[in-house]
């Protein structure tokens, strides 16, 4: 049990058909296909294609200037896993037992073996055999096994493109809404079968494939196994009225799951992360890469959702998860996906900057809160639009990926522009005030990461990363100045003064009773939340009580202050980080998937090993054993990233900044040892650290600078 790179029924806690449907499903970031039970005709079964949404009006009982106008909905496409079997009567096999499922993490293939049988005791051996294209994006193989156990004679497969999706009545505000605007024609094709959708809103289209004609004879007499195999294509999110490339339907099996296994060679071959110690946790590990990978857009113009394209929660919305939580990952293992995903910003820059005129701020630009196509799709601003800081978040992701990569074209080309439009956005949303006797900067009415405390004044993480997003304009104006280049943005000397003046005087708040950094102007004035009388089956809280109820109190749905502390470690010192760490850990519910794995980091550095661990096993396993209860409606994407955050920024201590590199061992106590690859300015490394030392091996590349466990050294290629 607990295989490293599989995934077996065995290693999953909750059997409930829509979270095996999630668990096992498969992705590329262009498209996902949901592990349904290819009989049952699931309503949460199907396929999701990135970025392929619709739009619907928001209804608003009171509405004002300035909300957001529609809904943006991910759609469930039909289910490529789907058929439907008879015998020769017309009888119905449906799905008897489940008998096992593997997904193998090396080479993408998906196993899944079942018993079928009629009402009157025909049994038949299904086995189901699936791969995705990683290089051809827009392919799937799928076999399917029939063996007779206790029949003879033939059966027919009926194989169509149907939808069968069902109305959404939860009141959850993390699932998604259905779509019922779609329009779905049959396509006249030489082979097989061909639908195309289109949205009635957005005027999108794509158009899907399968290999084979609606129904298919097999002949079972012989008792052996025969095989059913199925061709598809998914094609690209496309405009309605455009040209639309010609679909092109994979040939075998076996050429999609070679694609697939050299990706993901690849894949481990960059950014593997092996634990020794802990067969468990390492292969949860494994999985949440896997699942980081089969996720991300790669195109430029599409991101990862909160659910990457293994469910439709939260309707397929990117949010700032991508940059804090996932963009870290593939920075430091796939630079070149990391590029895109910040691309995919650059390319909504425009509507950026009409919604910051929209909020009243005259020059800059504020990225919408959850998007899929650069406008802003939140209802409810004061956990939405208000929370401004996702400005600095991306400006801190692309200041990351500078100085990770030295990628200075990028910069030139995207990013630059981005960093200067963010400064300008801060520049001219905040205010100087007068405090304690010094004018200082601040920014009043926002809402931090914790969506638990709403609408507040000098968010102690929405004003350290303005601070920060200010300060990235000088950095880079001086990389351009070093290469001999010119500014591809106007910058005057006189904004980019004030730029520097105001990022001096950002107020940053304070808490003298307690000694630490306070999460805005008026957290510590509130009563604490009543945890006491709070019993268990009520959380989260944001499905049990009024929003007004929880935002008068002190509690705290994730980390806030201490994600600053996180990102900023030498900002803090580190007896008040350890205040800090107890206080706010006091009034957090980790109801968000968010949360745990900043706990987990910054307990490893500071020598809470204990705790660290404790919080990581939650956040690497998290889908294995549906933590949060809503595995079902998709994988936690932002946690997988986070739990490899946890490893590799905590338990091996690893930070860099342009110009050092820096690796501090914590590993825990039971693990023998901890080893990892990772790429920094050109140079492929390897980490390994167990309980008697560090070791880092530069594996291609120039000679290495590196600060391992406080002291410095030169590590020359090996």
């Amino acid at each position: 049990m607990h295989d490293p790179f599989v995934i077996a029924l065995p290693d999953i806690n909750n059997h409930a058909p829509a979270n095996l449907e999630t668990v096992f499903s498969i992705g590329n970031g262009h498209f996902g296909i949901r592990a349904s039970d290819p009989l049952s005709h699931s309503a949460t079964g199907g396929t999701i294609v990135n970025g392929f949404f619709e739009t619907a009006p928001i209804t608003y009982g009171e509405s004002a200037y300035g909300y957001a106008k529609n809904h943006q909905t991910i759609i469930n496409l039909p289910d490529l896993r789907a058929v439907t079997v008879t015998d020769e009567a017309g009888a119905a096999f449906t799905t008897q037992k489940l008998v096992s499922q593997e997904l193998d993490l090396h080479t993408g293939l998906l196993t899944t073996e079942m018993i079928l049988a009629t009402l009157d005791g025909k049994r038949l051996h299904l086995q189901l055999t699936e791969a995705i294209g990683q290089t051809n994006q827009n392919v799937a193989a799928l076999q399917y096994t029939f063996t007779p156990l206790s029949f003879s004679g033939k059966i027919t497969v009926t194989k169509k493109l149907a939808f069968y999706q069902a109305a959404v009545t939860d009141d959850d505000p993390r699932k998604a809404r259905a779509v019922q605007s779609l329009q779905i024609d049959d396509m006249a094709v030489d082979q097989g079968q061909a639908i195309q959708i289109t949205t009635a809103s957005t005027h999108l289209r794509v158009q899907m494939a399968l290999s084979v004609p609606e129904t298919t004879t097999l002949d079972l007499t012989q008792n052996q196994a025969t095989e059913f195999f199925v061709g598809a294509e998914v094609g690209p999110v496309g405009n309605a009225d455009g040209d639309y490339p010609t679909l092109v339907l994979p040939p075998d099996l076996g050429t999609v799951a070679e694609d697939g296994q050299q990706y993901w060679q690849q894949v481990w071959a960059q950014g593997t992360v092996d634990i020794t110690g802990d067969k468990p946790l390492a292969q949860g590990i494994h999985y949440n890469i896997f699942q980081l990978n089969s996720s991300a857009g790669r195109d430029g113009h599409t991101n990862i959702s909160a659910k990457g394209v293994s469910g439709v929660g939260y309707e397929g919305h990117y949010f700032w998860d991508t940059e804090m939580y996932m963009l870290p990952y593939f920075i430091l293992t796939q630079p070149t996906i990391a590029k895109q995903l910040l691309a995919y910003r650059y390319h909504i820059l425009p509507q950026a900057k009409e919604r910051a005129r929209t909020l009243g701020v005259t020059n800059g630009a504020l990225f919408a809160w959850r998007t899929i196509n650069g406008e802003e799709a939140s209802a409810y601003y004061p956990a939405g639009t208000a929370q401004y800081h996702i400005d600095a978040d991306i400006a801190y992701g692309i200041g990351q990926y500078y100085a990770a990569t030295g990628d200075l074209d990028f910069i030139t080309k995207m990013g630059f522009e981005m960093i200067v439009e963010t400064a300008r956005f801060w520049a001219n949303f905040g205010s100087w005030f007068i405090k304690d006797g010094k004018k200082v900067f601040g920014f009043f009415d926002v809402t931090g990461p914790d969506e638990y405390t709403a609408l507040v004044d000098n968010n102690y993480y929405t004003n350290r990363m303005a601070q920060h997003n200010l300060e990235l304009v000088g950095q880079l104006i001086k990389a351009f100045q070093d290469a001999g280049q010119a500014l591809p943005v106007s910058v005057s000397e006189k904004e980019q003064a004030d730029f520097e003046i105001i990022a001096d005087n950002i107020y940053l708040p304070y808490n003298q009773e307690h000694q630490i950094n306070a999460q805005d102007d008026s957290f510590f004035d509130k009563p604490v939340w009543p945890f006491a009388e709070t019993p268990k089956e009520n959380y989260p809280l944001l499905l049990h009580y009024h929003p007004l109820m929880i935002y008068r109190h002190q509690v705290n749905k994730q980390a806030d202050t201490l994600l600053a502390d996180y990102l900023f470690f030498d900002d803090v010192p580190t007896d008040q980080l350890q205040r800090e760490y107890d206080y706010y850990e006091s009034v957090t519910t980790h109801d968000s998937s968010l949360s745990r794995a900043i706990f987990s980091a910054l307990a490893a550095r500071l020598g809470m090993g204990a705790k660290a661990y404790s919080y990581f096993m939650d956040t690497a396993r998290m889908d294995l054993t549906d933590l949060q209860g809503n595995t079902a409606d998709g994988l936690h994407l932002a946690n997988l990233g986070g739990s490899w955050l946890s490893i590799v920024t905590g338990f091996a201590g690893l930070h860099y900044t342009a110009d050092n590199l820096t690796i501090t061992n914590h590993l825990p106590e039971n693990w023998e040892k901890l080893a990892f690859k990772c790429q920094y300015q050109g140079r492929q490394l390897q980490v390994s650290m167990s309980h008697f030392g560090t070791e880092v091996t530069v594996l291609a590349g120039d000679p290495l600078d590196i600060t391992i466990d406080g002291v410095q050294q030169k590590i020359a290629a090996q």
